[in-house]
């Protein structure tokens, strides 16, 4: 437990989920990518074994006492074991670098036994990681798993620009692909839930950015709805989020039956508490780049009370979080510091008057 802290991230999220007194806020910057740095090594190393993907994690909670661990299953993870080819970039998130499908029609030729952690060692993996994190520190801080929701997934297959083309030109196939991706990741989302972790479905190339609201409800919500069902019935808890402006889509995310919603910075707090908040928990939205990674702790500082001031009397509880994944070579004094501001302003029970 973090020398600041009164509670355990366990303590508090069990409390926060039953209306009970906390210490403080809980508070998540997404400390997934770029956990490396914590323990001071590369992404390429921390992304070369679970006990290195592990150990950055435990070092990310030893230091900032954040509320989440995370294993970094990653967007990708479907087109990898399926065939498509990505870079290895030394400080980076790997690329696609070539698809897995040329066109539609080779969707019907592939092999879902792929997605399973016996033939796919990245999934494996990632499952020993999330075993490690639990063993190690899962007496104190639960771990979740960033991974793809189902538009995404069908994004790490085929290339986006043709996948946007087939909403209009061939739905009926790319229904297809979506479905049987949606069906992966079942299987896939199982296995960690199986392993005692949270499901931190993130889908990008669902974004208001990238599709407009009818696409969304035709081609991601039926199969977002779908998947999340299966997470309940295997006992799972989903955290959902969608990258870029999702303004438009906020009541439809929020009805997709998710426990927890969270927001990209580009999407107004004070909007998603009035149009989700009652119905559900959310979180955001520190922006992880003009603050987090481009900023100074004073903007940090500024970036967390602005959050609290929007968000804090959500009806269904606010957690403060960083708007998407922190990437980067960020300074870790940010996330330091983001730490800091939630305990000062986050401070329970919460008094306005301290972040006014």
């Amino acid at each position: 437990m973090h020398k600041n802290d009164s509670m355990t991230p366990n303590e508090r999220l069990a409390a926060f989920m039953t209306g009970k007194p906390m210490d403080r806020s809980l508070a998540i910057p997404v400390v997934c990518s770029m956990s490396g740095q914590a323990m001071g090594i590369s992404h390429k190393e921390k992304r070369s074994s679970a006990e290195k993907e592990a150990a950055a994690q435990i070092a990310c909670y030893e230091r900032f006492g954040n509320d989440l661990a995370i294993v970094d299953y990653g967007l990708h993870g479907v087109g990898m074991a399926l065939g498509s080819k990505m870079n290895d970039p030394e400080d980076d998130v790997p690329a696609i670098t070539k698809y897995a499908l040329e066109n539609l029609d080779q969707a019907d030729s592939l092999d879902m036994s792929r997605l399973s952690s016996v033939n796919d060692l990245k999934l494996e993996m990632h499952l020993k990681t999330a075993k490690i994190l639990i063993k190690e520190i899962g007496h104190e801080v639960p771990t979740g798993v960033l991974i793809s929701g189902p538009f995404t997934a069908a994004a790490s297959l085929y290339p986006i620009e043709k996948l946007l083309r087939s909403t209009r030109k061939s739905p009926e196939k790319l229904h297809r692909l979506i479905h049987f991706c949606n069906e992966g990741l079942k299987q896939i989302y199982k296995e960690f839930i199986e392993a005692g972790v949270l499901i931190l479905m993130c889908d990008p190339i669902a974004s208001g950015t990238i599709l407009h609201r009818q696409q969304y409800l035709d081609f991601v919500l039926p199969y977002t709805v779908d998947l999340i069902e299966t997470i309940h019935e295997a006992g799972g808890m989903v955290c959902y989020h969608i990258c870029g402006d999702t303004t438009a889509i906020i009541g439809d995310m929020a009805g997709s039956g998710c426990d927890m919603l969270s927001v990209d910075n580009r999407v107004d707090l004070e909007h998603t508490k009035k149009v989700a908040g009652e119905i559900l928990p959310i979180l955001g939205n520190v922006d992880p780049v003009e603050v987090m990674h481009l900023g100074s702790t004073e903007d940090v500082d500024n970036a967390v009370k602005a959050c609290f001031q929007k968000a804090y009397d959500a009806k269904c509880g606010y957690i403060l979080a960083s708007g998407c994944d922190l990437n980067g070579s960020l300074p870790l004094e940010n996330i330091d510091q983001f730490m800091e501001s939630a305990r000062k302003y986050g401070k329970w029970p919460l008094d306005p008057e301290n972040f006014r």
